[in-house]
């Protein structure tokens, strides 16, 4: 009889079933402060924006002409996509500005999966690198969790950034006060009250910051996007939803305005 040696498992496989327990009992973790978050039903009609790409082109074919006037002084703008999503998800949105005369660039990499310190350095070279070939500071335009990478390169290297444009991030207040904290921590792997990098996300960049927010958005408090008096110098209501942000032309028009001001 053969002799039947016990059967190891290897140790990476060990390893990444430890990681995974840990990533869903940081889901299953209970709020503690018990916070707010958009009502089901708002959270419901963001399902509603999967048609968007066949109303876009309807809408492009009912009406060529261009979302954003042609710039009085042309941009240099860094685009910031959200959480889970990649810069194609903006592509459209960022066409339009340059429809309207202004150079948009992308962050420097792919889908966002959360604040990391890799991720955070790979943004960050990315705009010394656009500030660099481009000789004035940069417009950063971040849409829900990208916004916050904005603010926090704003904080970083206040000399390249010329002004900070949020759309739906979560800034101000509890970090859980929207209906995607849960996910947010199981795919980035780390509390939305502890990340790697700004911690002290509500303090206001030094350079002129505006917070796009709007009542119908499913996923972010409103509050939380809005900001309060000193966490941000303006805050402008949209009438959008969270995904709406990407790709709407009241957002798209509100962020031409922005990039005409100081």
């Amino acid at each position: 009889m053969a002799l039947q040696l016990p059967v190891r498992r290897p140790a990476k496989f060990a390893m990444y079933r430890q990681e995974l327990s840990r990533r869903i009992d940081l889901v299953r973790e209970a709020d503690p402060e018990r916070t707010r978050s958009p009502h089901w039903k708002l959270l419901l009609g963001e399902a509603g924006q999967v048609a968007e790409p066949v109303r876009r082109f309807a809408r492009q074919r009912r009406d060529p002409s261009p979302l954003v006037p042609q710039a009085n002084t042309p941009r240099t703008v860094i685009i910031m996509p959200g959480f889970a999503t990649h810069p194609l998800r903006m592509r459209y949105f960022a066409r339009s500005l340059e429809a309207a005369g202004h150079t948009v660039k992308n962050w420097g990499q792919g889908f966002n999966w959360g604040v990391s310190e890799e991720r955070f350095a790979i943004a960050e070279r990315r705009l010394l690198d656009v500030y660099d070939r481009c000789g004035e500071p940069v417009w950063l335009v971040g849409w829900s969790l990208g916004g916050l990478f904005a603010r926090e390169l704003a904080k970083q290297q206040p000399h390249a950034v010329a002004k900070v444009i949020t759309m739906g991030s979560p800034f101000s207040g509890s970090p859980r006060a929207n209906n995607a904290w849960r996910m947010y921590q199981l795919i980035a792997g780390h509390r939305v009250d502890s990340p790697p990098v700004g911690r002290n996300v509500a303090d206001k960049p030094p350079v002129p910051t505006v917070a796009l927010w709007s009542p119908r958005d499913g996923v972010v408090d409103p509050r939380s996007a809005a900001g309060k008096s000193g966490e941000r110098d303006r805050a402008v209501a949209l009438r959008c939803t969270h995904i709406g942000f990407s790709f709407s032309p009241e957002a798209i028009r509100a962020v031409g305005r922005e990039l005409e001001e100081r």
